[in-house]
C-alpha cells in the first residue's frame, strides 16, 4: 500500500503544499541547503569527537590533550567549509558582475522596458505628507528605493536657477585623490550650497535638502545632519539623437566604497538623485550588478544607500549604477551624496577622491 507525503514548499512570495505518493520499499528523502549545512555540519563534528574519543582513550594521552584537539580539529573543519564558501561567493559574484555588464547596454536601449517591480510598498510620512515608496531592493548594506513625489517644481527651478552660473563639464575622481574629465561621465554640473540661514524662510532648496536627511535617518537611523556635508548637485544631459557616437550618460560606477570592506570615516554611504525634468528617450538608471531599472519619473527620486547601519560594512557592489544614455530630451536631476562623520569642524572638503582625510596625507 503506497503513503502519502505532504510536502510544503515556502518562499518569500508563497507558501504551497504539494502530494507525493511513495510506492513501498522506496525511500523518500527531503534535501534543501538548510538540510546538507546541518548533515555536513554533523559529519565534521562526529569526526572530531571520534578523534577525542580515541585520545581519551590512548595512556599517552590527557583529557585535557584530548579537548585541545577537539577544539583543533573543529577550527580547522570550519576554517576549510568557510573557506569553500567563501571561494564559492566570489565565484558567483564575478559571474554576476559579467551578466550585469553585458546586460547593460541592453537594457538601456530598450526604451519600452518599465522600471523595475518593487518587492515592496512602504508610505513615508514627512512635512505633512505622505509619500509612497518602491522598495526595490533591501538588503541590509544594499538599499534601493524609489520615492514618489519627492521634489517639487519651485525645488527644481531654484536648483536650476542657482546652478547656472557655475554649470561645467561633469568631473569623476582620477584614482590618485584628485578628479577629472572623463568620457565615461558626459553631462554638465553644477554644485550649489544650501542656504541653510534661510531654511526657516522656507528657502526651496534648504527645504528640499533637509528633506533628503531625513529620509537618510529614516531609513537608516544614523542621525544625519547637514553639517559638512556636500553640496546638492544639479546635474544636466541633452540628448543629441541615435546616431551620436558620445552621447551624455554615466557609465557604470559605485558613488561610495561597494567592495564589501568596512565603511571609512567621513566617506558617502548614501545618494538621493531627483528627476526635475525627464528626457523623450533614454537616461534611466541601472543596477546593473542586482538587476535592477528605474525609468525617471518626475519629482519622484531614487534612494540608495550602501552601508549596513548597523555593523558599518559597505555593500557588495548591488548599488553600482550608471544614467544610460539620454538619446532625445534633456534630463535634469538634483543629486545629494550624503556622508557619515563629516562635521562643521571636518567637512567633506577635507577628505580627497579616495576618502583620505588631506591631513593625513603627508
Amino acid at each position: 500500500m503506497s503513503s502519502l507525503l505532504l510536502i510544503r514548499r515556502t518562499s518569500l512570495l508563497f507558501c504551497q503544499w504539494k502530494a507525493v505518493y511513495v510506492e513501498p520499499g522506496i525511500e523518500a528523502v527531503f534535501e534543501d541547503d538548510k538540510v546538507r549545512a546541518q548533515e555536513s555540519a554533523s559529519e565534521m563534528l562526529t569526526e572530531c569527537q571520534n578523534e577525542a574519543l580515541e585520545a581519551v582513550g590512548s595512556s599517552s594521552s590527557s583529557a585535557e590533550s584530548a579537548i585541545a584537539g577537539l577544539v583543533e580539529c573543529v577550527e580547522y573543519s570550519i576554517a576549510e567549509k568557510i573557506k569553500k564558501a567563501s571561494d564559492e561567493v566570489s565565484f558567483q559574484t564575478t559571474v554576476r558582475k559579467r551578466m550585469g555588464d553585458l546586460l547593460e547596454n541592453y537594457t538601456c536601449a530598450d526604451y519600452e522596458l518599465n522600471t523595475t517591480e518593487a518587492e515592496s510598498t512602504d508610505a513615508w510620512y514627512s512635512e505633512g505628507v505622505t509619500r509612497n515608496v518602491d522598495i526595490l531592493i533591501n538588503r541590509p548594506a544594499s538599499k534601493v528605493h524609489v520615492v514618489k513625489n519627492f521634489i517639487d517644481e519651485e525645488e527644481c527651478l531654484a536648483m536650476e536657477e542657482a546652478a547656472k552660473p557655475t554649470l561645467h563639464r561633469a568631473t569623476v575622481a582620477d584614482g590618485t585623490g584628485g578628479s577629472e574629465v572623463s568620457k565615461n561621465r558626459k553631462a554638465l554640473q553644477a554644485g550649489v550650497k544650501v542656504p541653510w540661514d534661510l531654511e526657516r524662510t522656507g528657502d526651496p532648496i534648504a527645504r528640499v535638502s533637509r528633506r533628503v536627511y531625513n529620509y537618510v535617518n529614516y531609513v537608516l537611523d544614523l542621525d544625519i545632519d547637514e553639517h559638512g556635508q556636500e553640496d546638492l548637485m544639479s546635474i544636466q544631459y541633452t540628448g543629441r539623437g541615435e546616431d551620436e557616437e558620445e552621447p551624455d550618460r554615466y557609465m557604470p560606477h559605485c558613488d561610495g566604497d561597494c567592495t564589501g570592506l568596512e565603511f571609512k570615516h567621513g566617506n558617502r554611504m548614501a545618494t538621493m538623485v531627483m528627476y526635475c525634468t525627464i528626457p523623450e528617450k533614454g537616461g534611466a538608471t541601472n543596477f546593473n550588478k542586482a538587476g535592477l531599472h528605474v525609468v525617471p519619473e518626475k519629482g519622484s527620486a531614487t534612494f540608495f544607500s550602501y552601508i549596513d547601519p548597523e555593523t558599518h560594512v559597505m555593500d557588495k557592489g548591488f548599488t553600482e549604477h550608471s544614467g544610460c544614455p539620454v538619446i532625445e530630451g534633456e534630463k535634469k536631476i538634483v543629486t545629494q551624496w550624503v556622508r557619515l562623520g563629516v562635521t562643521k569642524q571636518t567637512p567633506w572638503t577635507a577628505y580627497n577622491t579616495l576618502g583620505v582625510l588631506r591631513s593625513a596625507e603627508d
